[in-house]
């Protein structure tokens, strides 16, 4: 009986973390120290870092608890069983009541921070909001939402430190802003079906799967090219001509030029799937290689 119990609360903790996608918010959050790295010219304090941290993770989990409950016809009708609504494991209301706890909470804790990131804080959150609501049904516009948020914590983590966010930070948030418009179209080839149903419209929609899946691999390498030029140029001294850096961002490079040539010359939309998980690690390792660099 205890060995069944155990197991039921692995599959709701399972549940859980699909419904709010952790593994995002826990990026955001390096997001933030790569941010507050460079702004301070080193460990920034604690506390801070603990307040942004649940800030951008709160906002993060709540927005995404929110856009299941709003998609889950949608995800039904795309087989979508990566999602815990869609497969029945947690209900529409737990999602919808977990999104109006944690949505709030992540403002309340910019609160302990300063008043800009305050205002980025619930700025974020009512942009979140609207985009669950409205927004999403004019995917484009949804899509630079989504880069958005994968972009401004690193200048939350800047502006917790000082007002006066380094011109580098400004860079690396423009890397992240690029990545994220790729995934976010790649991921929409994914859900062509349900978006019909919904009458959504996507980049794809407008101008083909195929040139959609150029348009993601175009942003895909945009990324790539920025991501040389704080070695061979002086933005900061934290990345100029730092080997560590770059050796673990050549391998993120690789990775995104590999699902670039794929969908390029290849164009199987039936391996957007894997292109989209294969761009989350090449993401993960970019913020690796910025974070190495700040602190070595």
């Amino acid at each position: 009986m205890e060995k069944i119990k155990v197991l039921k609360n692995r599959g709701f903790l399972k549940a859980l973390w699909q419904l709010t996608r952790l593994e995002h918010g826990f990026m955001l959050a390096i997001a933030v120290l790569i941010g507050a790295l460079i702004a301070n010219g080193g460990s920034p304090p604690l506390d801070k870092f603990i307040y942004a941290s649940l800030t951008v993770i709160c906002i993060e989990a709540g927005a995404f608890a929110l856009n299941d409950y709003f998609d889950l016809e949608v995800d039904i009708k795309n087989n979508r069983m990566d999602r815990p609504l869609a497969r029945n494991d947690l209900s529409p209301k737990f999602a919808l009541y977990l999104s109006c706890a944690l949505i709030p909470l992540g403002v309340f804790f910019s609160v302990f921070l300063n008043k800009i990131c305050f205002m980025i804080a619930l700025l974020n959150a009512l942009v979140a909001v609207l985009y669950d609501l409205k927004m999403k049904e004019t995917k484009v516009i949804g899509n630079f939402y989504i880069a958005f948020t994968m972009a401004i914590p690193f200048l939350f983590g800047g502006a917790m430190i000082n007002p006066d966010i380094p011109k580098i930070i400004y860079f690396i948030a423009s890397m992240a802003f690029l990545s994220g418009i790729g995934r976010e179209i790649t991921k929409d080839l994914m859900d062509i079906e349900g978006d019909a149903l919904r009458n959504t419209k996507s980049l794809s929609m407008y101008i083909g799967e195929k040139n959609a899946m150029r348009v993601a691999s175009s942003l895909y390498l945009g990324a790539v090219s920025l991501s040389f030029l704080p070695f061979f140029f002086n933005f900061g001294e934290l990345y100029f001509h730092n080997f560590r850096y770059l050796s673990i961002v050549l391998i993120s490079d690789l990775i995104f030029f590999h699902i670039s040539v794929r969908m390029i010359f290849f164009d199987k939309t039936e391996d957007v799937g894997t292109h989209r998980k294969s761009s989350l690690i090449a993401a993960s390792l970019g913020l690796a290689a910025f974070l190495v660099g700040a602190f070595f």
